[in-house]
């Protein structure tokens, strides 16, 4: 999704996000975006990127939910030879990588609280050391951060540093959910499906009014990036020459609704939403072979990070092998 797939659509949701981009991008404040996954952090972190001095320098993206734990340090802020076991030379990490740029550090609710310490010392100081190293290092770099938890909450829980918190959100942005912006979702349908069309090798495709009555039956938990997904899915199930949205919404049991519709549904047919959930998660799982990683895993098909689908399946007692393919591998390969 690039910048302007983001401002599709005539939502008034979007203007005070766009004024925000516009007023904080010349500076070098710290900026922390906050939406659920999939409404465009990324997005506006390269926006501002590109509206800044600094936007002929480097945009480093680090997704803090995806590093272990131990290498943190070494990722972040480099380290010197022989610094520990695989220390075969020198590293830099991605504070002195994005030197003379921005530093997207997304989900920066996942940091342990040990990281968040150093995170705290480098954007006090703007100075770093190399794992195993002892030379202080300046580094001029503009820090954006983002996630989809409620960092004030963790702030009162005690696992987020409550410091931490007053640096990264000097100018915090805050980003619609799809669901709260529905009276945009028939132009940014129609966008993505022209583009699917156009991917596929053929003219673009247009949905018909039944897809769109089918896509607003949805609550969208991953928001902009999975409509994407599913109607680029819609496309692929329908060889390029229409949209098959009830199948890459879930196959037969999610149906475009007769007309007249009525929002009114009889108690029998409500599900809980752990139940809609876990069917949907099963879906992707299916659909993926029981794979939770990877571009062709089941968490980018839901739009979700693998951490987020794994935690997801634990609470609702999902298997992942019950899914796996007989050909798949053991465990280790279904990341």
């Amino acid at each position: 999704m690039d910048m302007s797939e983001f401002v599709i659509g005539e939502s008034s949701g979007l203007k005070p996000v766009m004024e925000r981009v516009l007023q904080v991008a010349p500076t070098d404040a710290p900026v922390l975006v906050l939406g659920e996954t999939g409404s465009g952090k990324e997005v506006i972190a390269r926006a501002i990127h590109a509206r800044s001095r600094r936007a002929h320098g480097p945009v480093v993206r680090v997704n803090c939910g995806a590093i272990p734990s131990e290498l943190i340090d070494s990722e972040l802020f480099g380290h010197e030879r022989g610094a520990f076991t695989g220390a075969v030379g020198t590293r830099k990490g991605w504070f002195e990588r994005a030197d003379g740029g921005t530093l997207f550090l997304d989900e920066v609710g996942e940091l342990p609280r040990a990281a968040q310490v150093r995170l705290l010392r480098v954007l006090q100081e703007s100075t770093i050391e190399r794992v195993g190293g002892h030379e202080t290092i300046h580094v001029d770099v503009r820090i954006v951060a983002a996630t989809h938890r409620h960092l004030e909450s963790m702030v009162a829980e005690g696992t987020f540093r409550e410091d931490l918190w007053y640096r990264l959100s000097v100018f915090p942005i805050r980003l619609p959910a799809l669901r709260d912006r529905m009276e945009d979702l028939p132009a940014l349908a129609a966008h993505f499906a022209e583009r699917a069309g156009k991917r596929l090798g053929g003219p673009g495709l247009t949905p018909t009014p039944d897809d769109i009555e089918l896509l607003r039956r949805y609550t969208w938990p991953g928001n902009v990036r999975e409509l994407a997904a599913v109607i680029e899915r819609g496309a692929i199930l329908g060889n390029g020459k229409r949209l098959e949205l009830a199948a890459a919404l879930g196959g037969p049991t999610v149906k475009p609704p007769s007309r007249p519709s009525t929002p009114v549904r009889d108690a029998e047919e409500i599900v809980t939403l752990d139940e809609a959930t876990a069917a949907h998660i099963r879906r992707a799982l299916a659909a993926r072979g029981g794979r939770i990683e990877g571009p062709f895993g089941a968490a980018r098909l839901l739009g979700i990070n693998p951490h987020t689908l794994r935690a997801r399946m634990r609470k609702l007692g999902i298997e992942w092998s019950h899914f796996r393919e007989p050909s798949a591998g053991p465990p280790s390969m279904q990341r």
